[in-house]
């Protein structure tokens, strides 16, 4: 058995084209996407067109839910201000209704159960929380804090935009207090196998690396068997170039630029780096700016006058400088 798991598109047609092409390729039995279809990059509504002519296997993150929630009234009250949020109203007056009930629908985590392989868990982040991301450095006992309810010994994982194949474990204790069981210190969540090891893997971004590479990203998943890898299941991560410029051209064009403000030019740095750029400013912003002083606009032209970054984005900007 062999799927292609995707993620982090982030309406990016463009990308998303590209790796369709190299499935075509690859000829996998099964395609999974794993959330975060829409928004950052200016063509939502074509992705989740495309996606809806296929019969992959798609699963909703938390870019669907900040859709969702705002149109279903269910959003902060601070969501309306159109400084801070404008990125998000130019989406919701763009992507159609149709796009949105399809979103709507979407499951937020799914386990599958292929014939002749081990099951397998997929979520955006983790389940009941689609903003839990994970990276390479990120310590296995907080791995394990938050993914310590997943039977499934492999576990998909998106959200970080961040390729990620790893195994870690839940070492077992022997004395009287915990009884051998090796979930003792996280709960006693129940009675497992000791000890257990999850396989994590996430197939990066699609749309919208962040790792350092901009090429579009996935992963191809083989079933073999549990004994040569703990959960059964082999990750080969894919990275496909493919031309940015069209996607970052769209920004001014499409109006995103202007009525998204600092958000939307954030994700276009982004686009442009594979670099996470959006926390990258909020964490400066919070160790050098009093907090309800000045406006977003403000504080992010501090920003790029402390950081000299915008200067760092046009040395390699596509669009300024030549290539992909």
């Amino acid at each position: 058995m062999r799927l292609a798991v995707l993620a982090d598109i982030h309406g990016n047609i463009h990308a998303l084209q590209a790796v369709a092409a190299k499935l075509e390729e690859l000829q996998p039995d099964v395609v999974i996407v794993n959330g975060d279809l829409i928004n950052a990059v200016p063509f939502s509504n074509e992705v989740v067109d495309f996606l809806r002519t296929t019969d992959w296997s798609v699963i909703r993150g938390n870019h669907e839910f900040y859709y969702l929630d705002f149109v279903a009234g269910r959003a902060p009250e601070s969501w309306q201000d159109p400084e801070r949020w404008g990125q998000l109203h130019w989406l919701i007056d763009h992507l159609c209704s149709e796009n949105g009930t399809y979103l709507a629908a979407l499951p937020d985590d799914v386990a599958y159960y292929f014939p002749q392989s081990e099951p397998f868990r997929v979520a955006h982040g983790v389940p009941g929380n689609n903003r839990m991301g994970f990276i390479n450095r990120t310590p296995a006992a907080e791995i394990i804090s938050q993914i310590r309810d997943i039977s499934q010994a492999t576990f998909v994982n998106a959200h970080s935009h961040r390729q990620i194949d790893r195994l870690v474990s839940v070492e077992p204790r022997h004395d009287e207090e915990s009884g051998g069981d090796p979930f003792f210190l996280l709960e006693n969540k129940g009675e497992r196998s000791s000890p257990f090891t999850w396989h994590l893997i996430n197939p990066g971004s699609v749309g919208l690396p962040l790792n350092g590479d901009w090429r579009a990203q996935f992963a191809i998943m083989e079933s073999i068997s549990p004994t040569a890898i703990p959960g059964g299941w082999r990750a080969s991560h894919y990275r496909i170039a493919y031309d940015r410029r069209p996607a970052l051209a769209a920004y001014e064009a499409s109006g995103m630029k202007a009525a998204g403000g600092v958000i939307s030019e954030l994700f276009y740095w982004e686009l442009v780096t594979a670099q996470p750029e959006i926390v990258c400013f909020f964490q400066w912003k919070r160790a050098n700016l009093p907090p309800g002083v000045y406006t977003f606009q403000d504080e992010f032209d501090a920003y790029k006058r402390a950081t000299g970054r915008e200067a760092y984005i046009r040395q390699r900007d596509p669009l300024l400088v030549g290539g992909f």
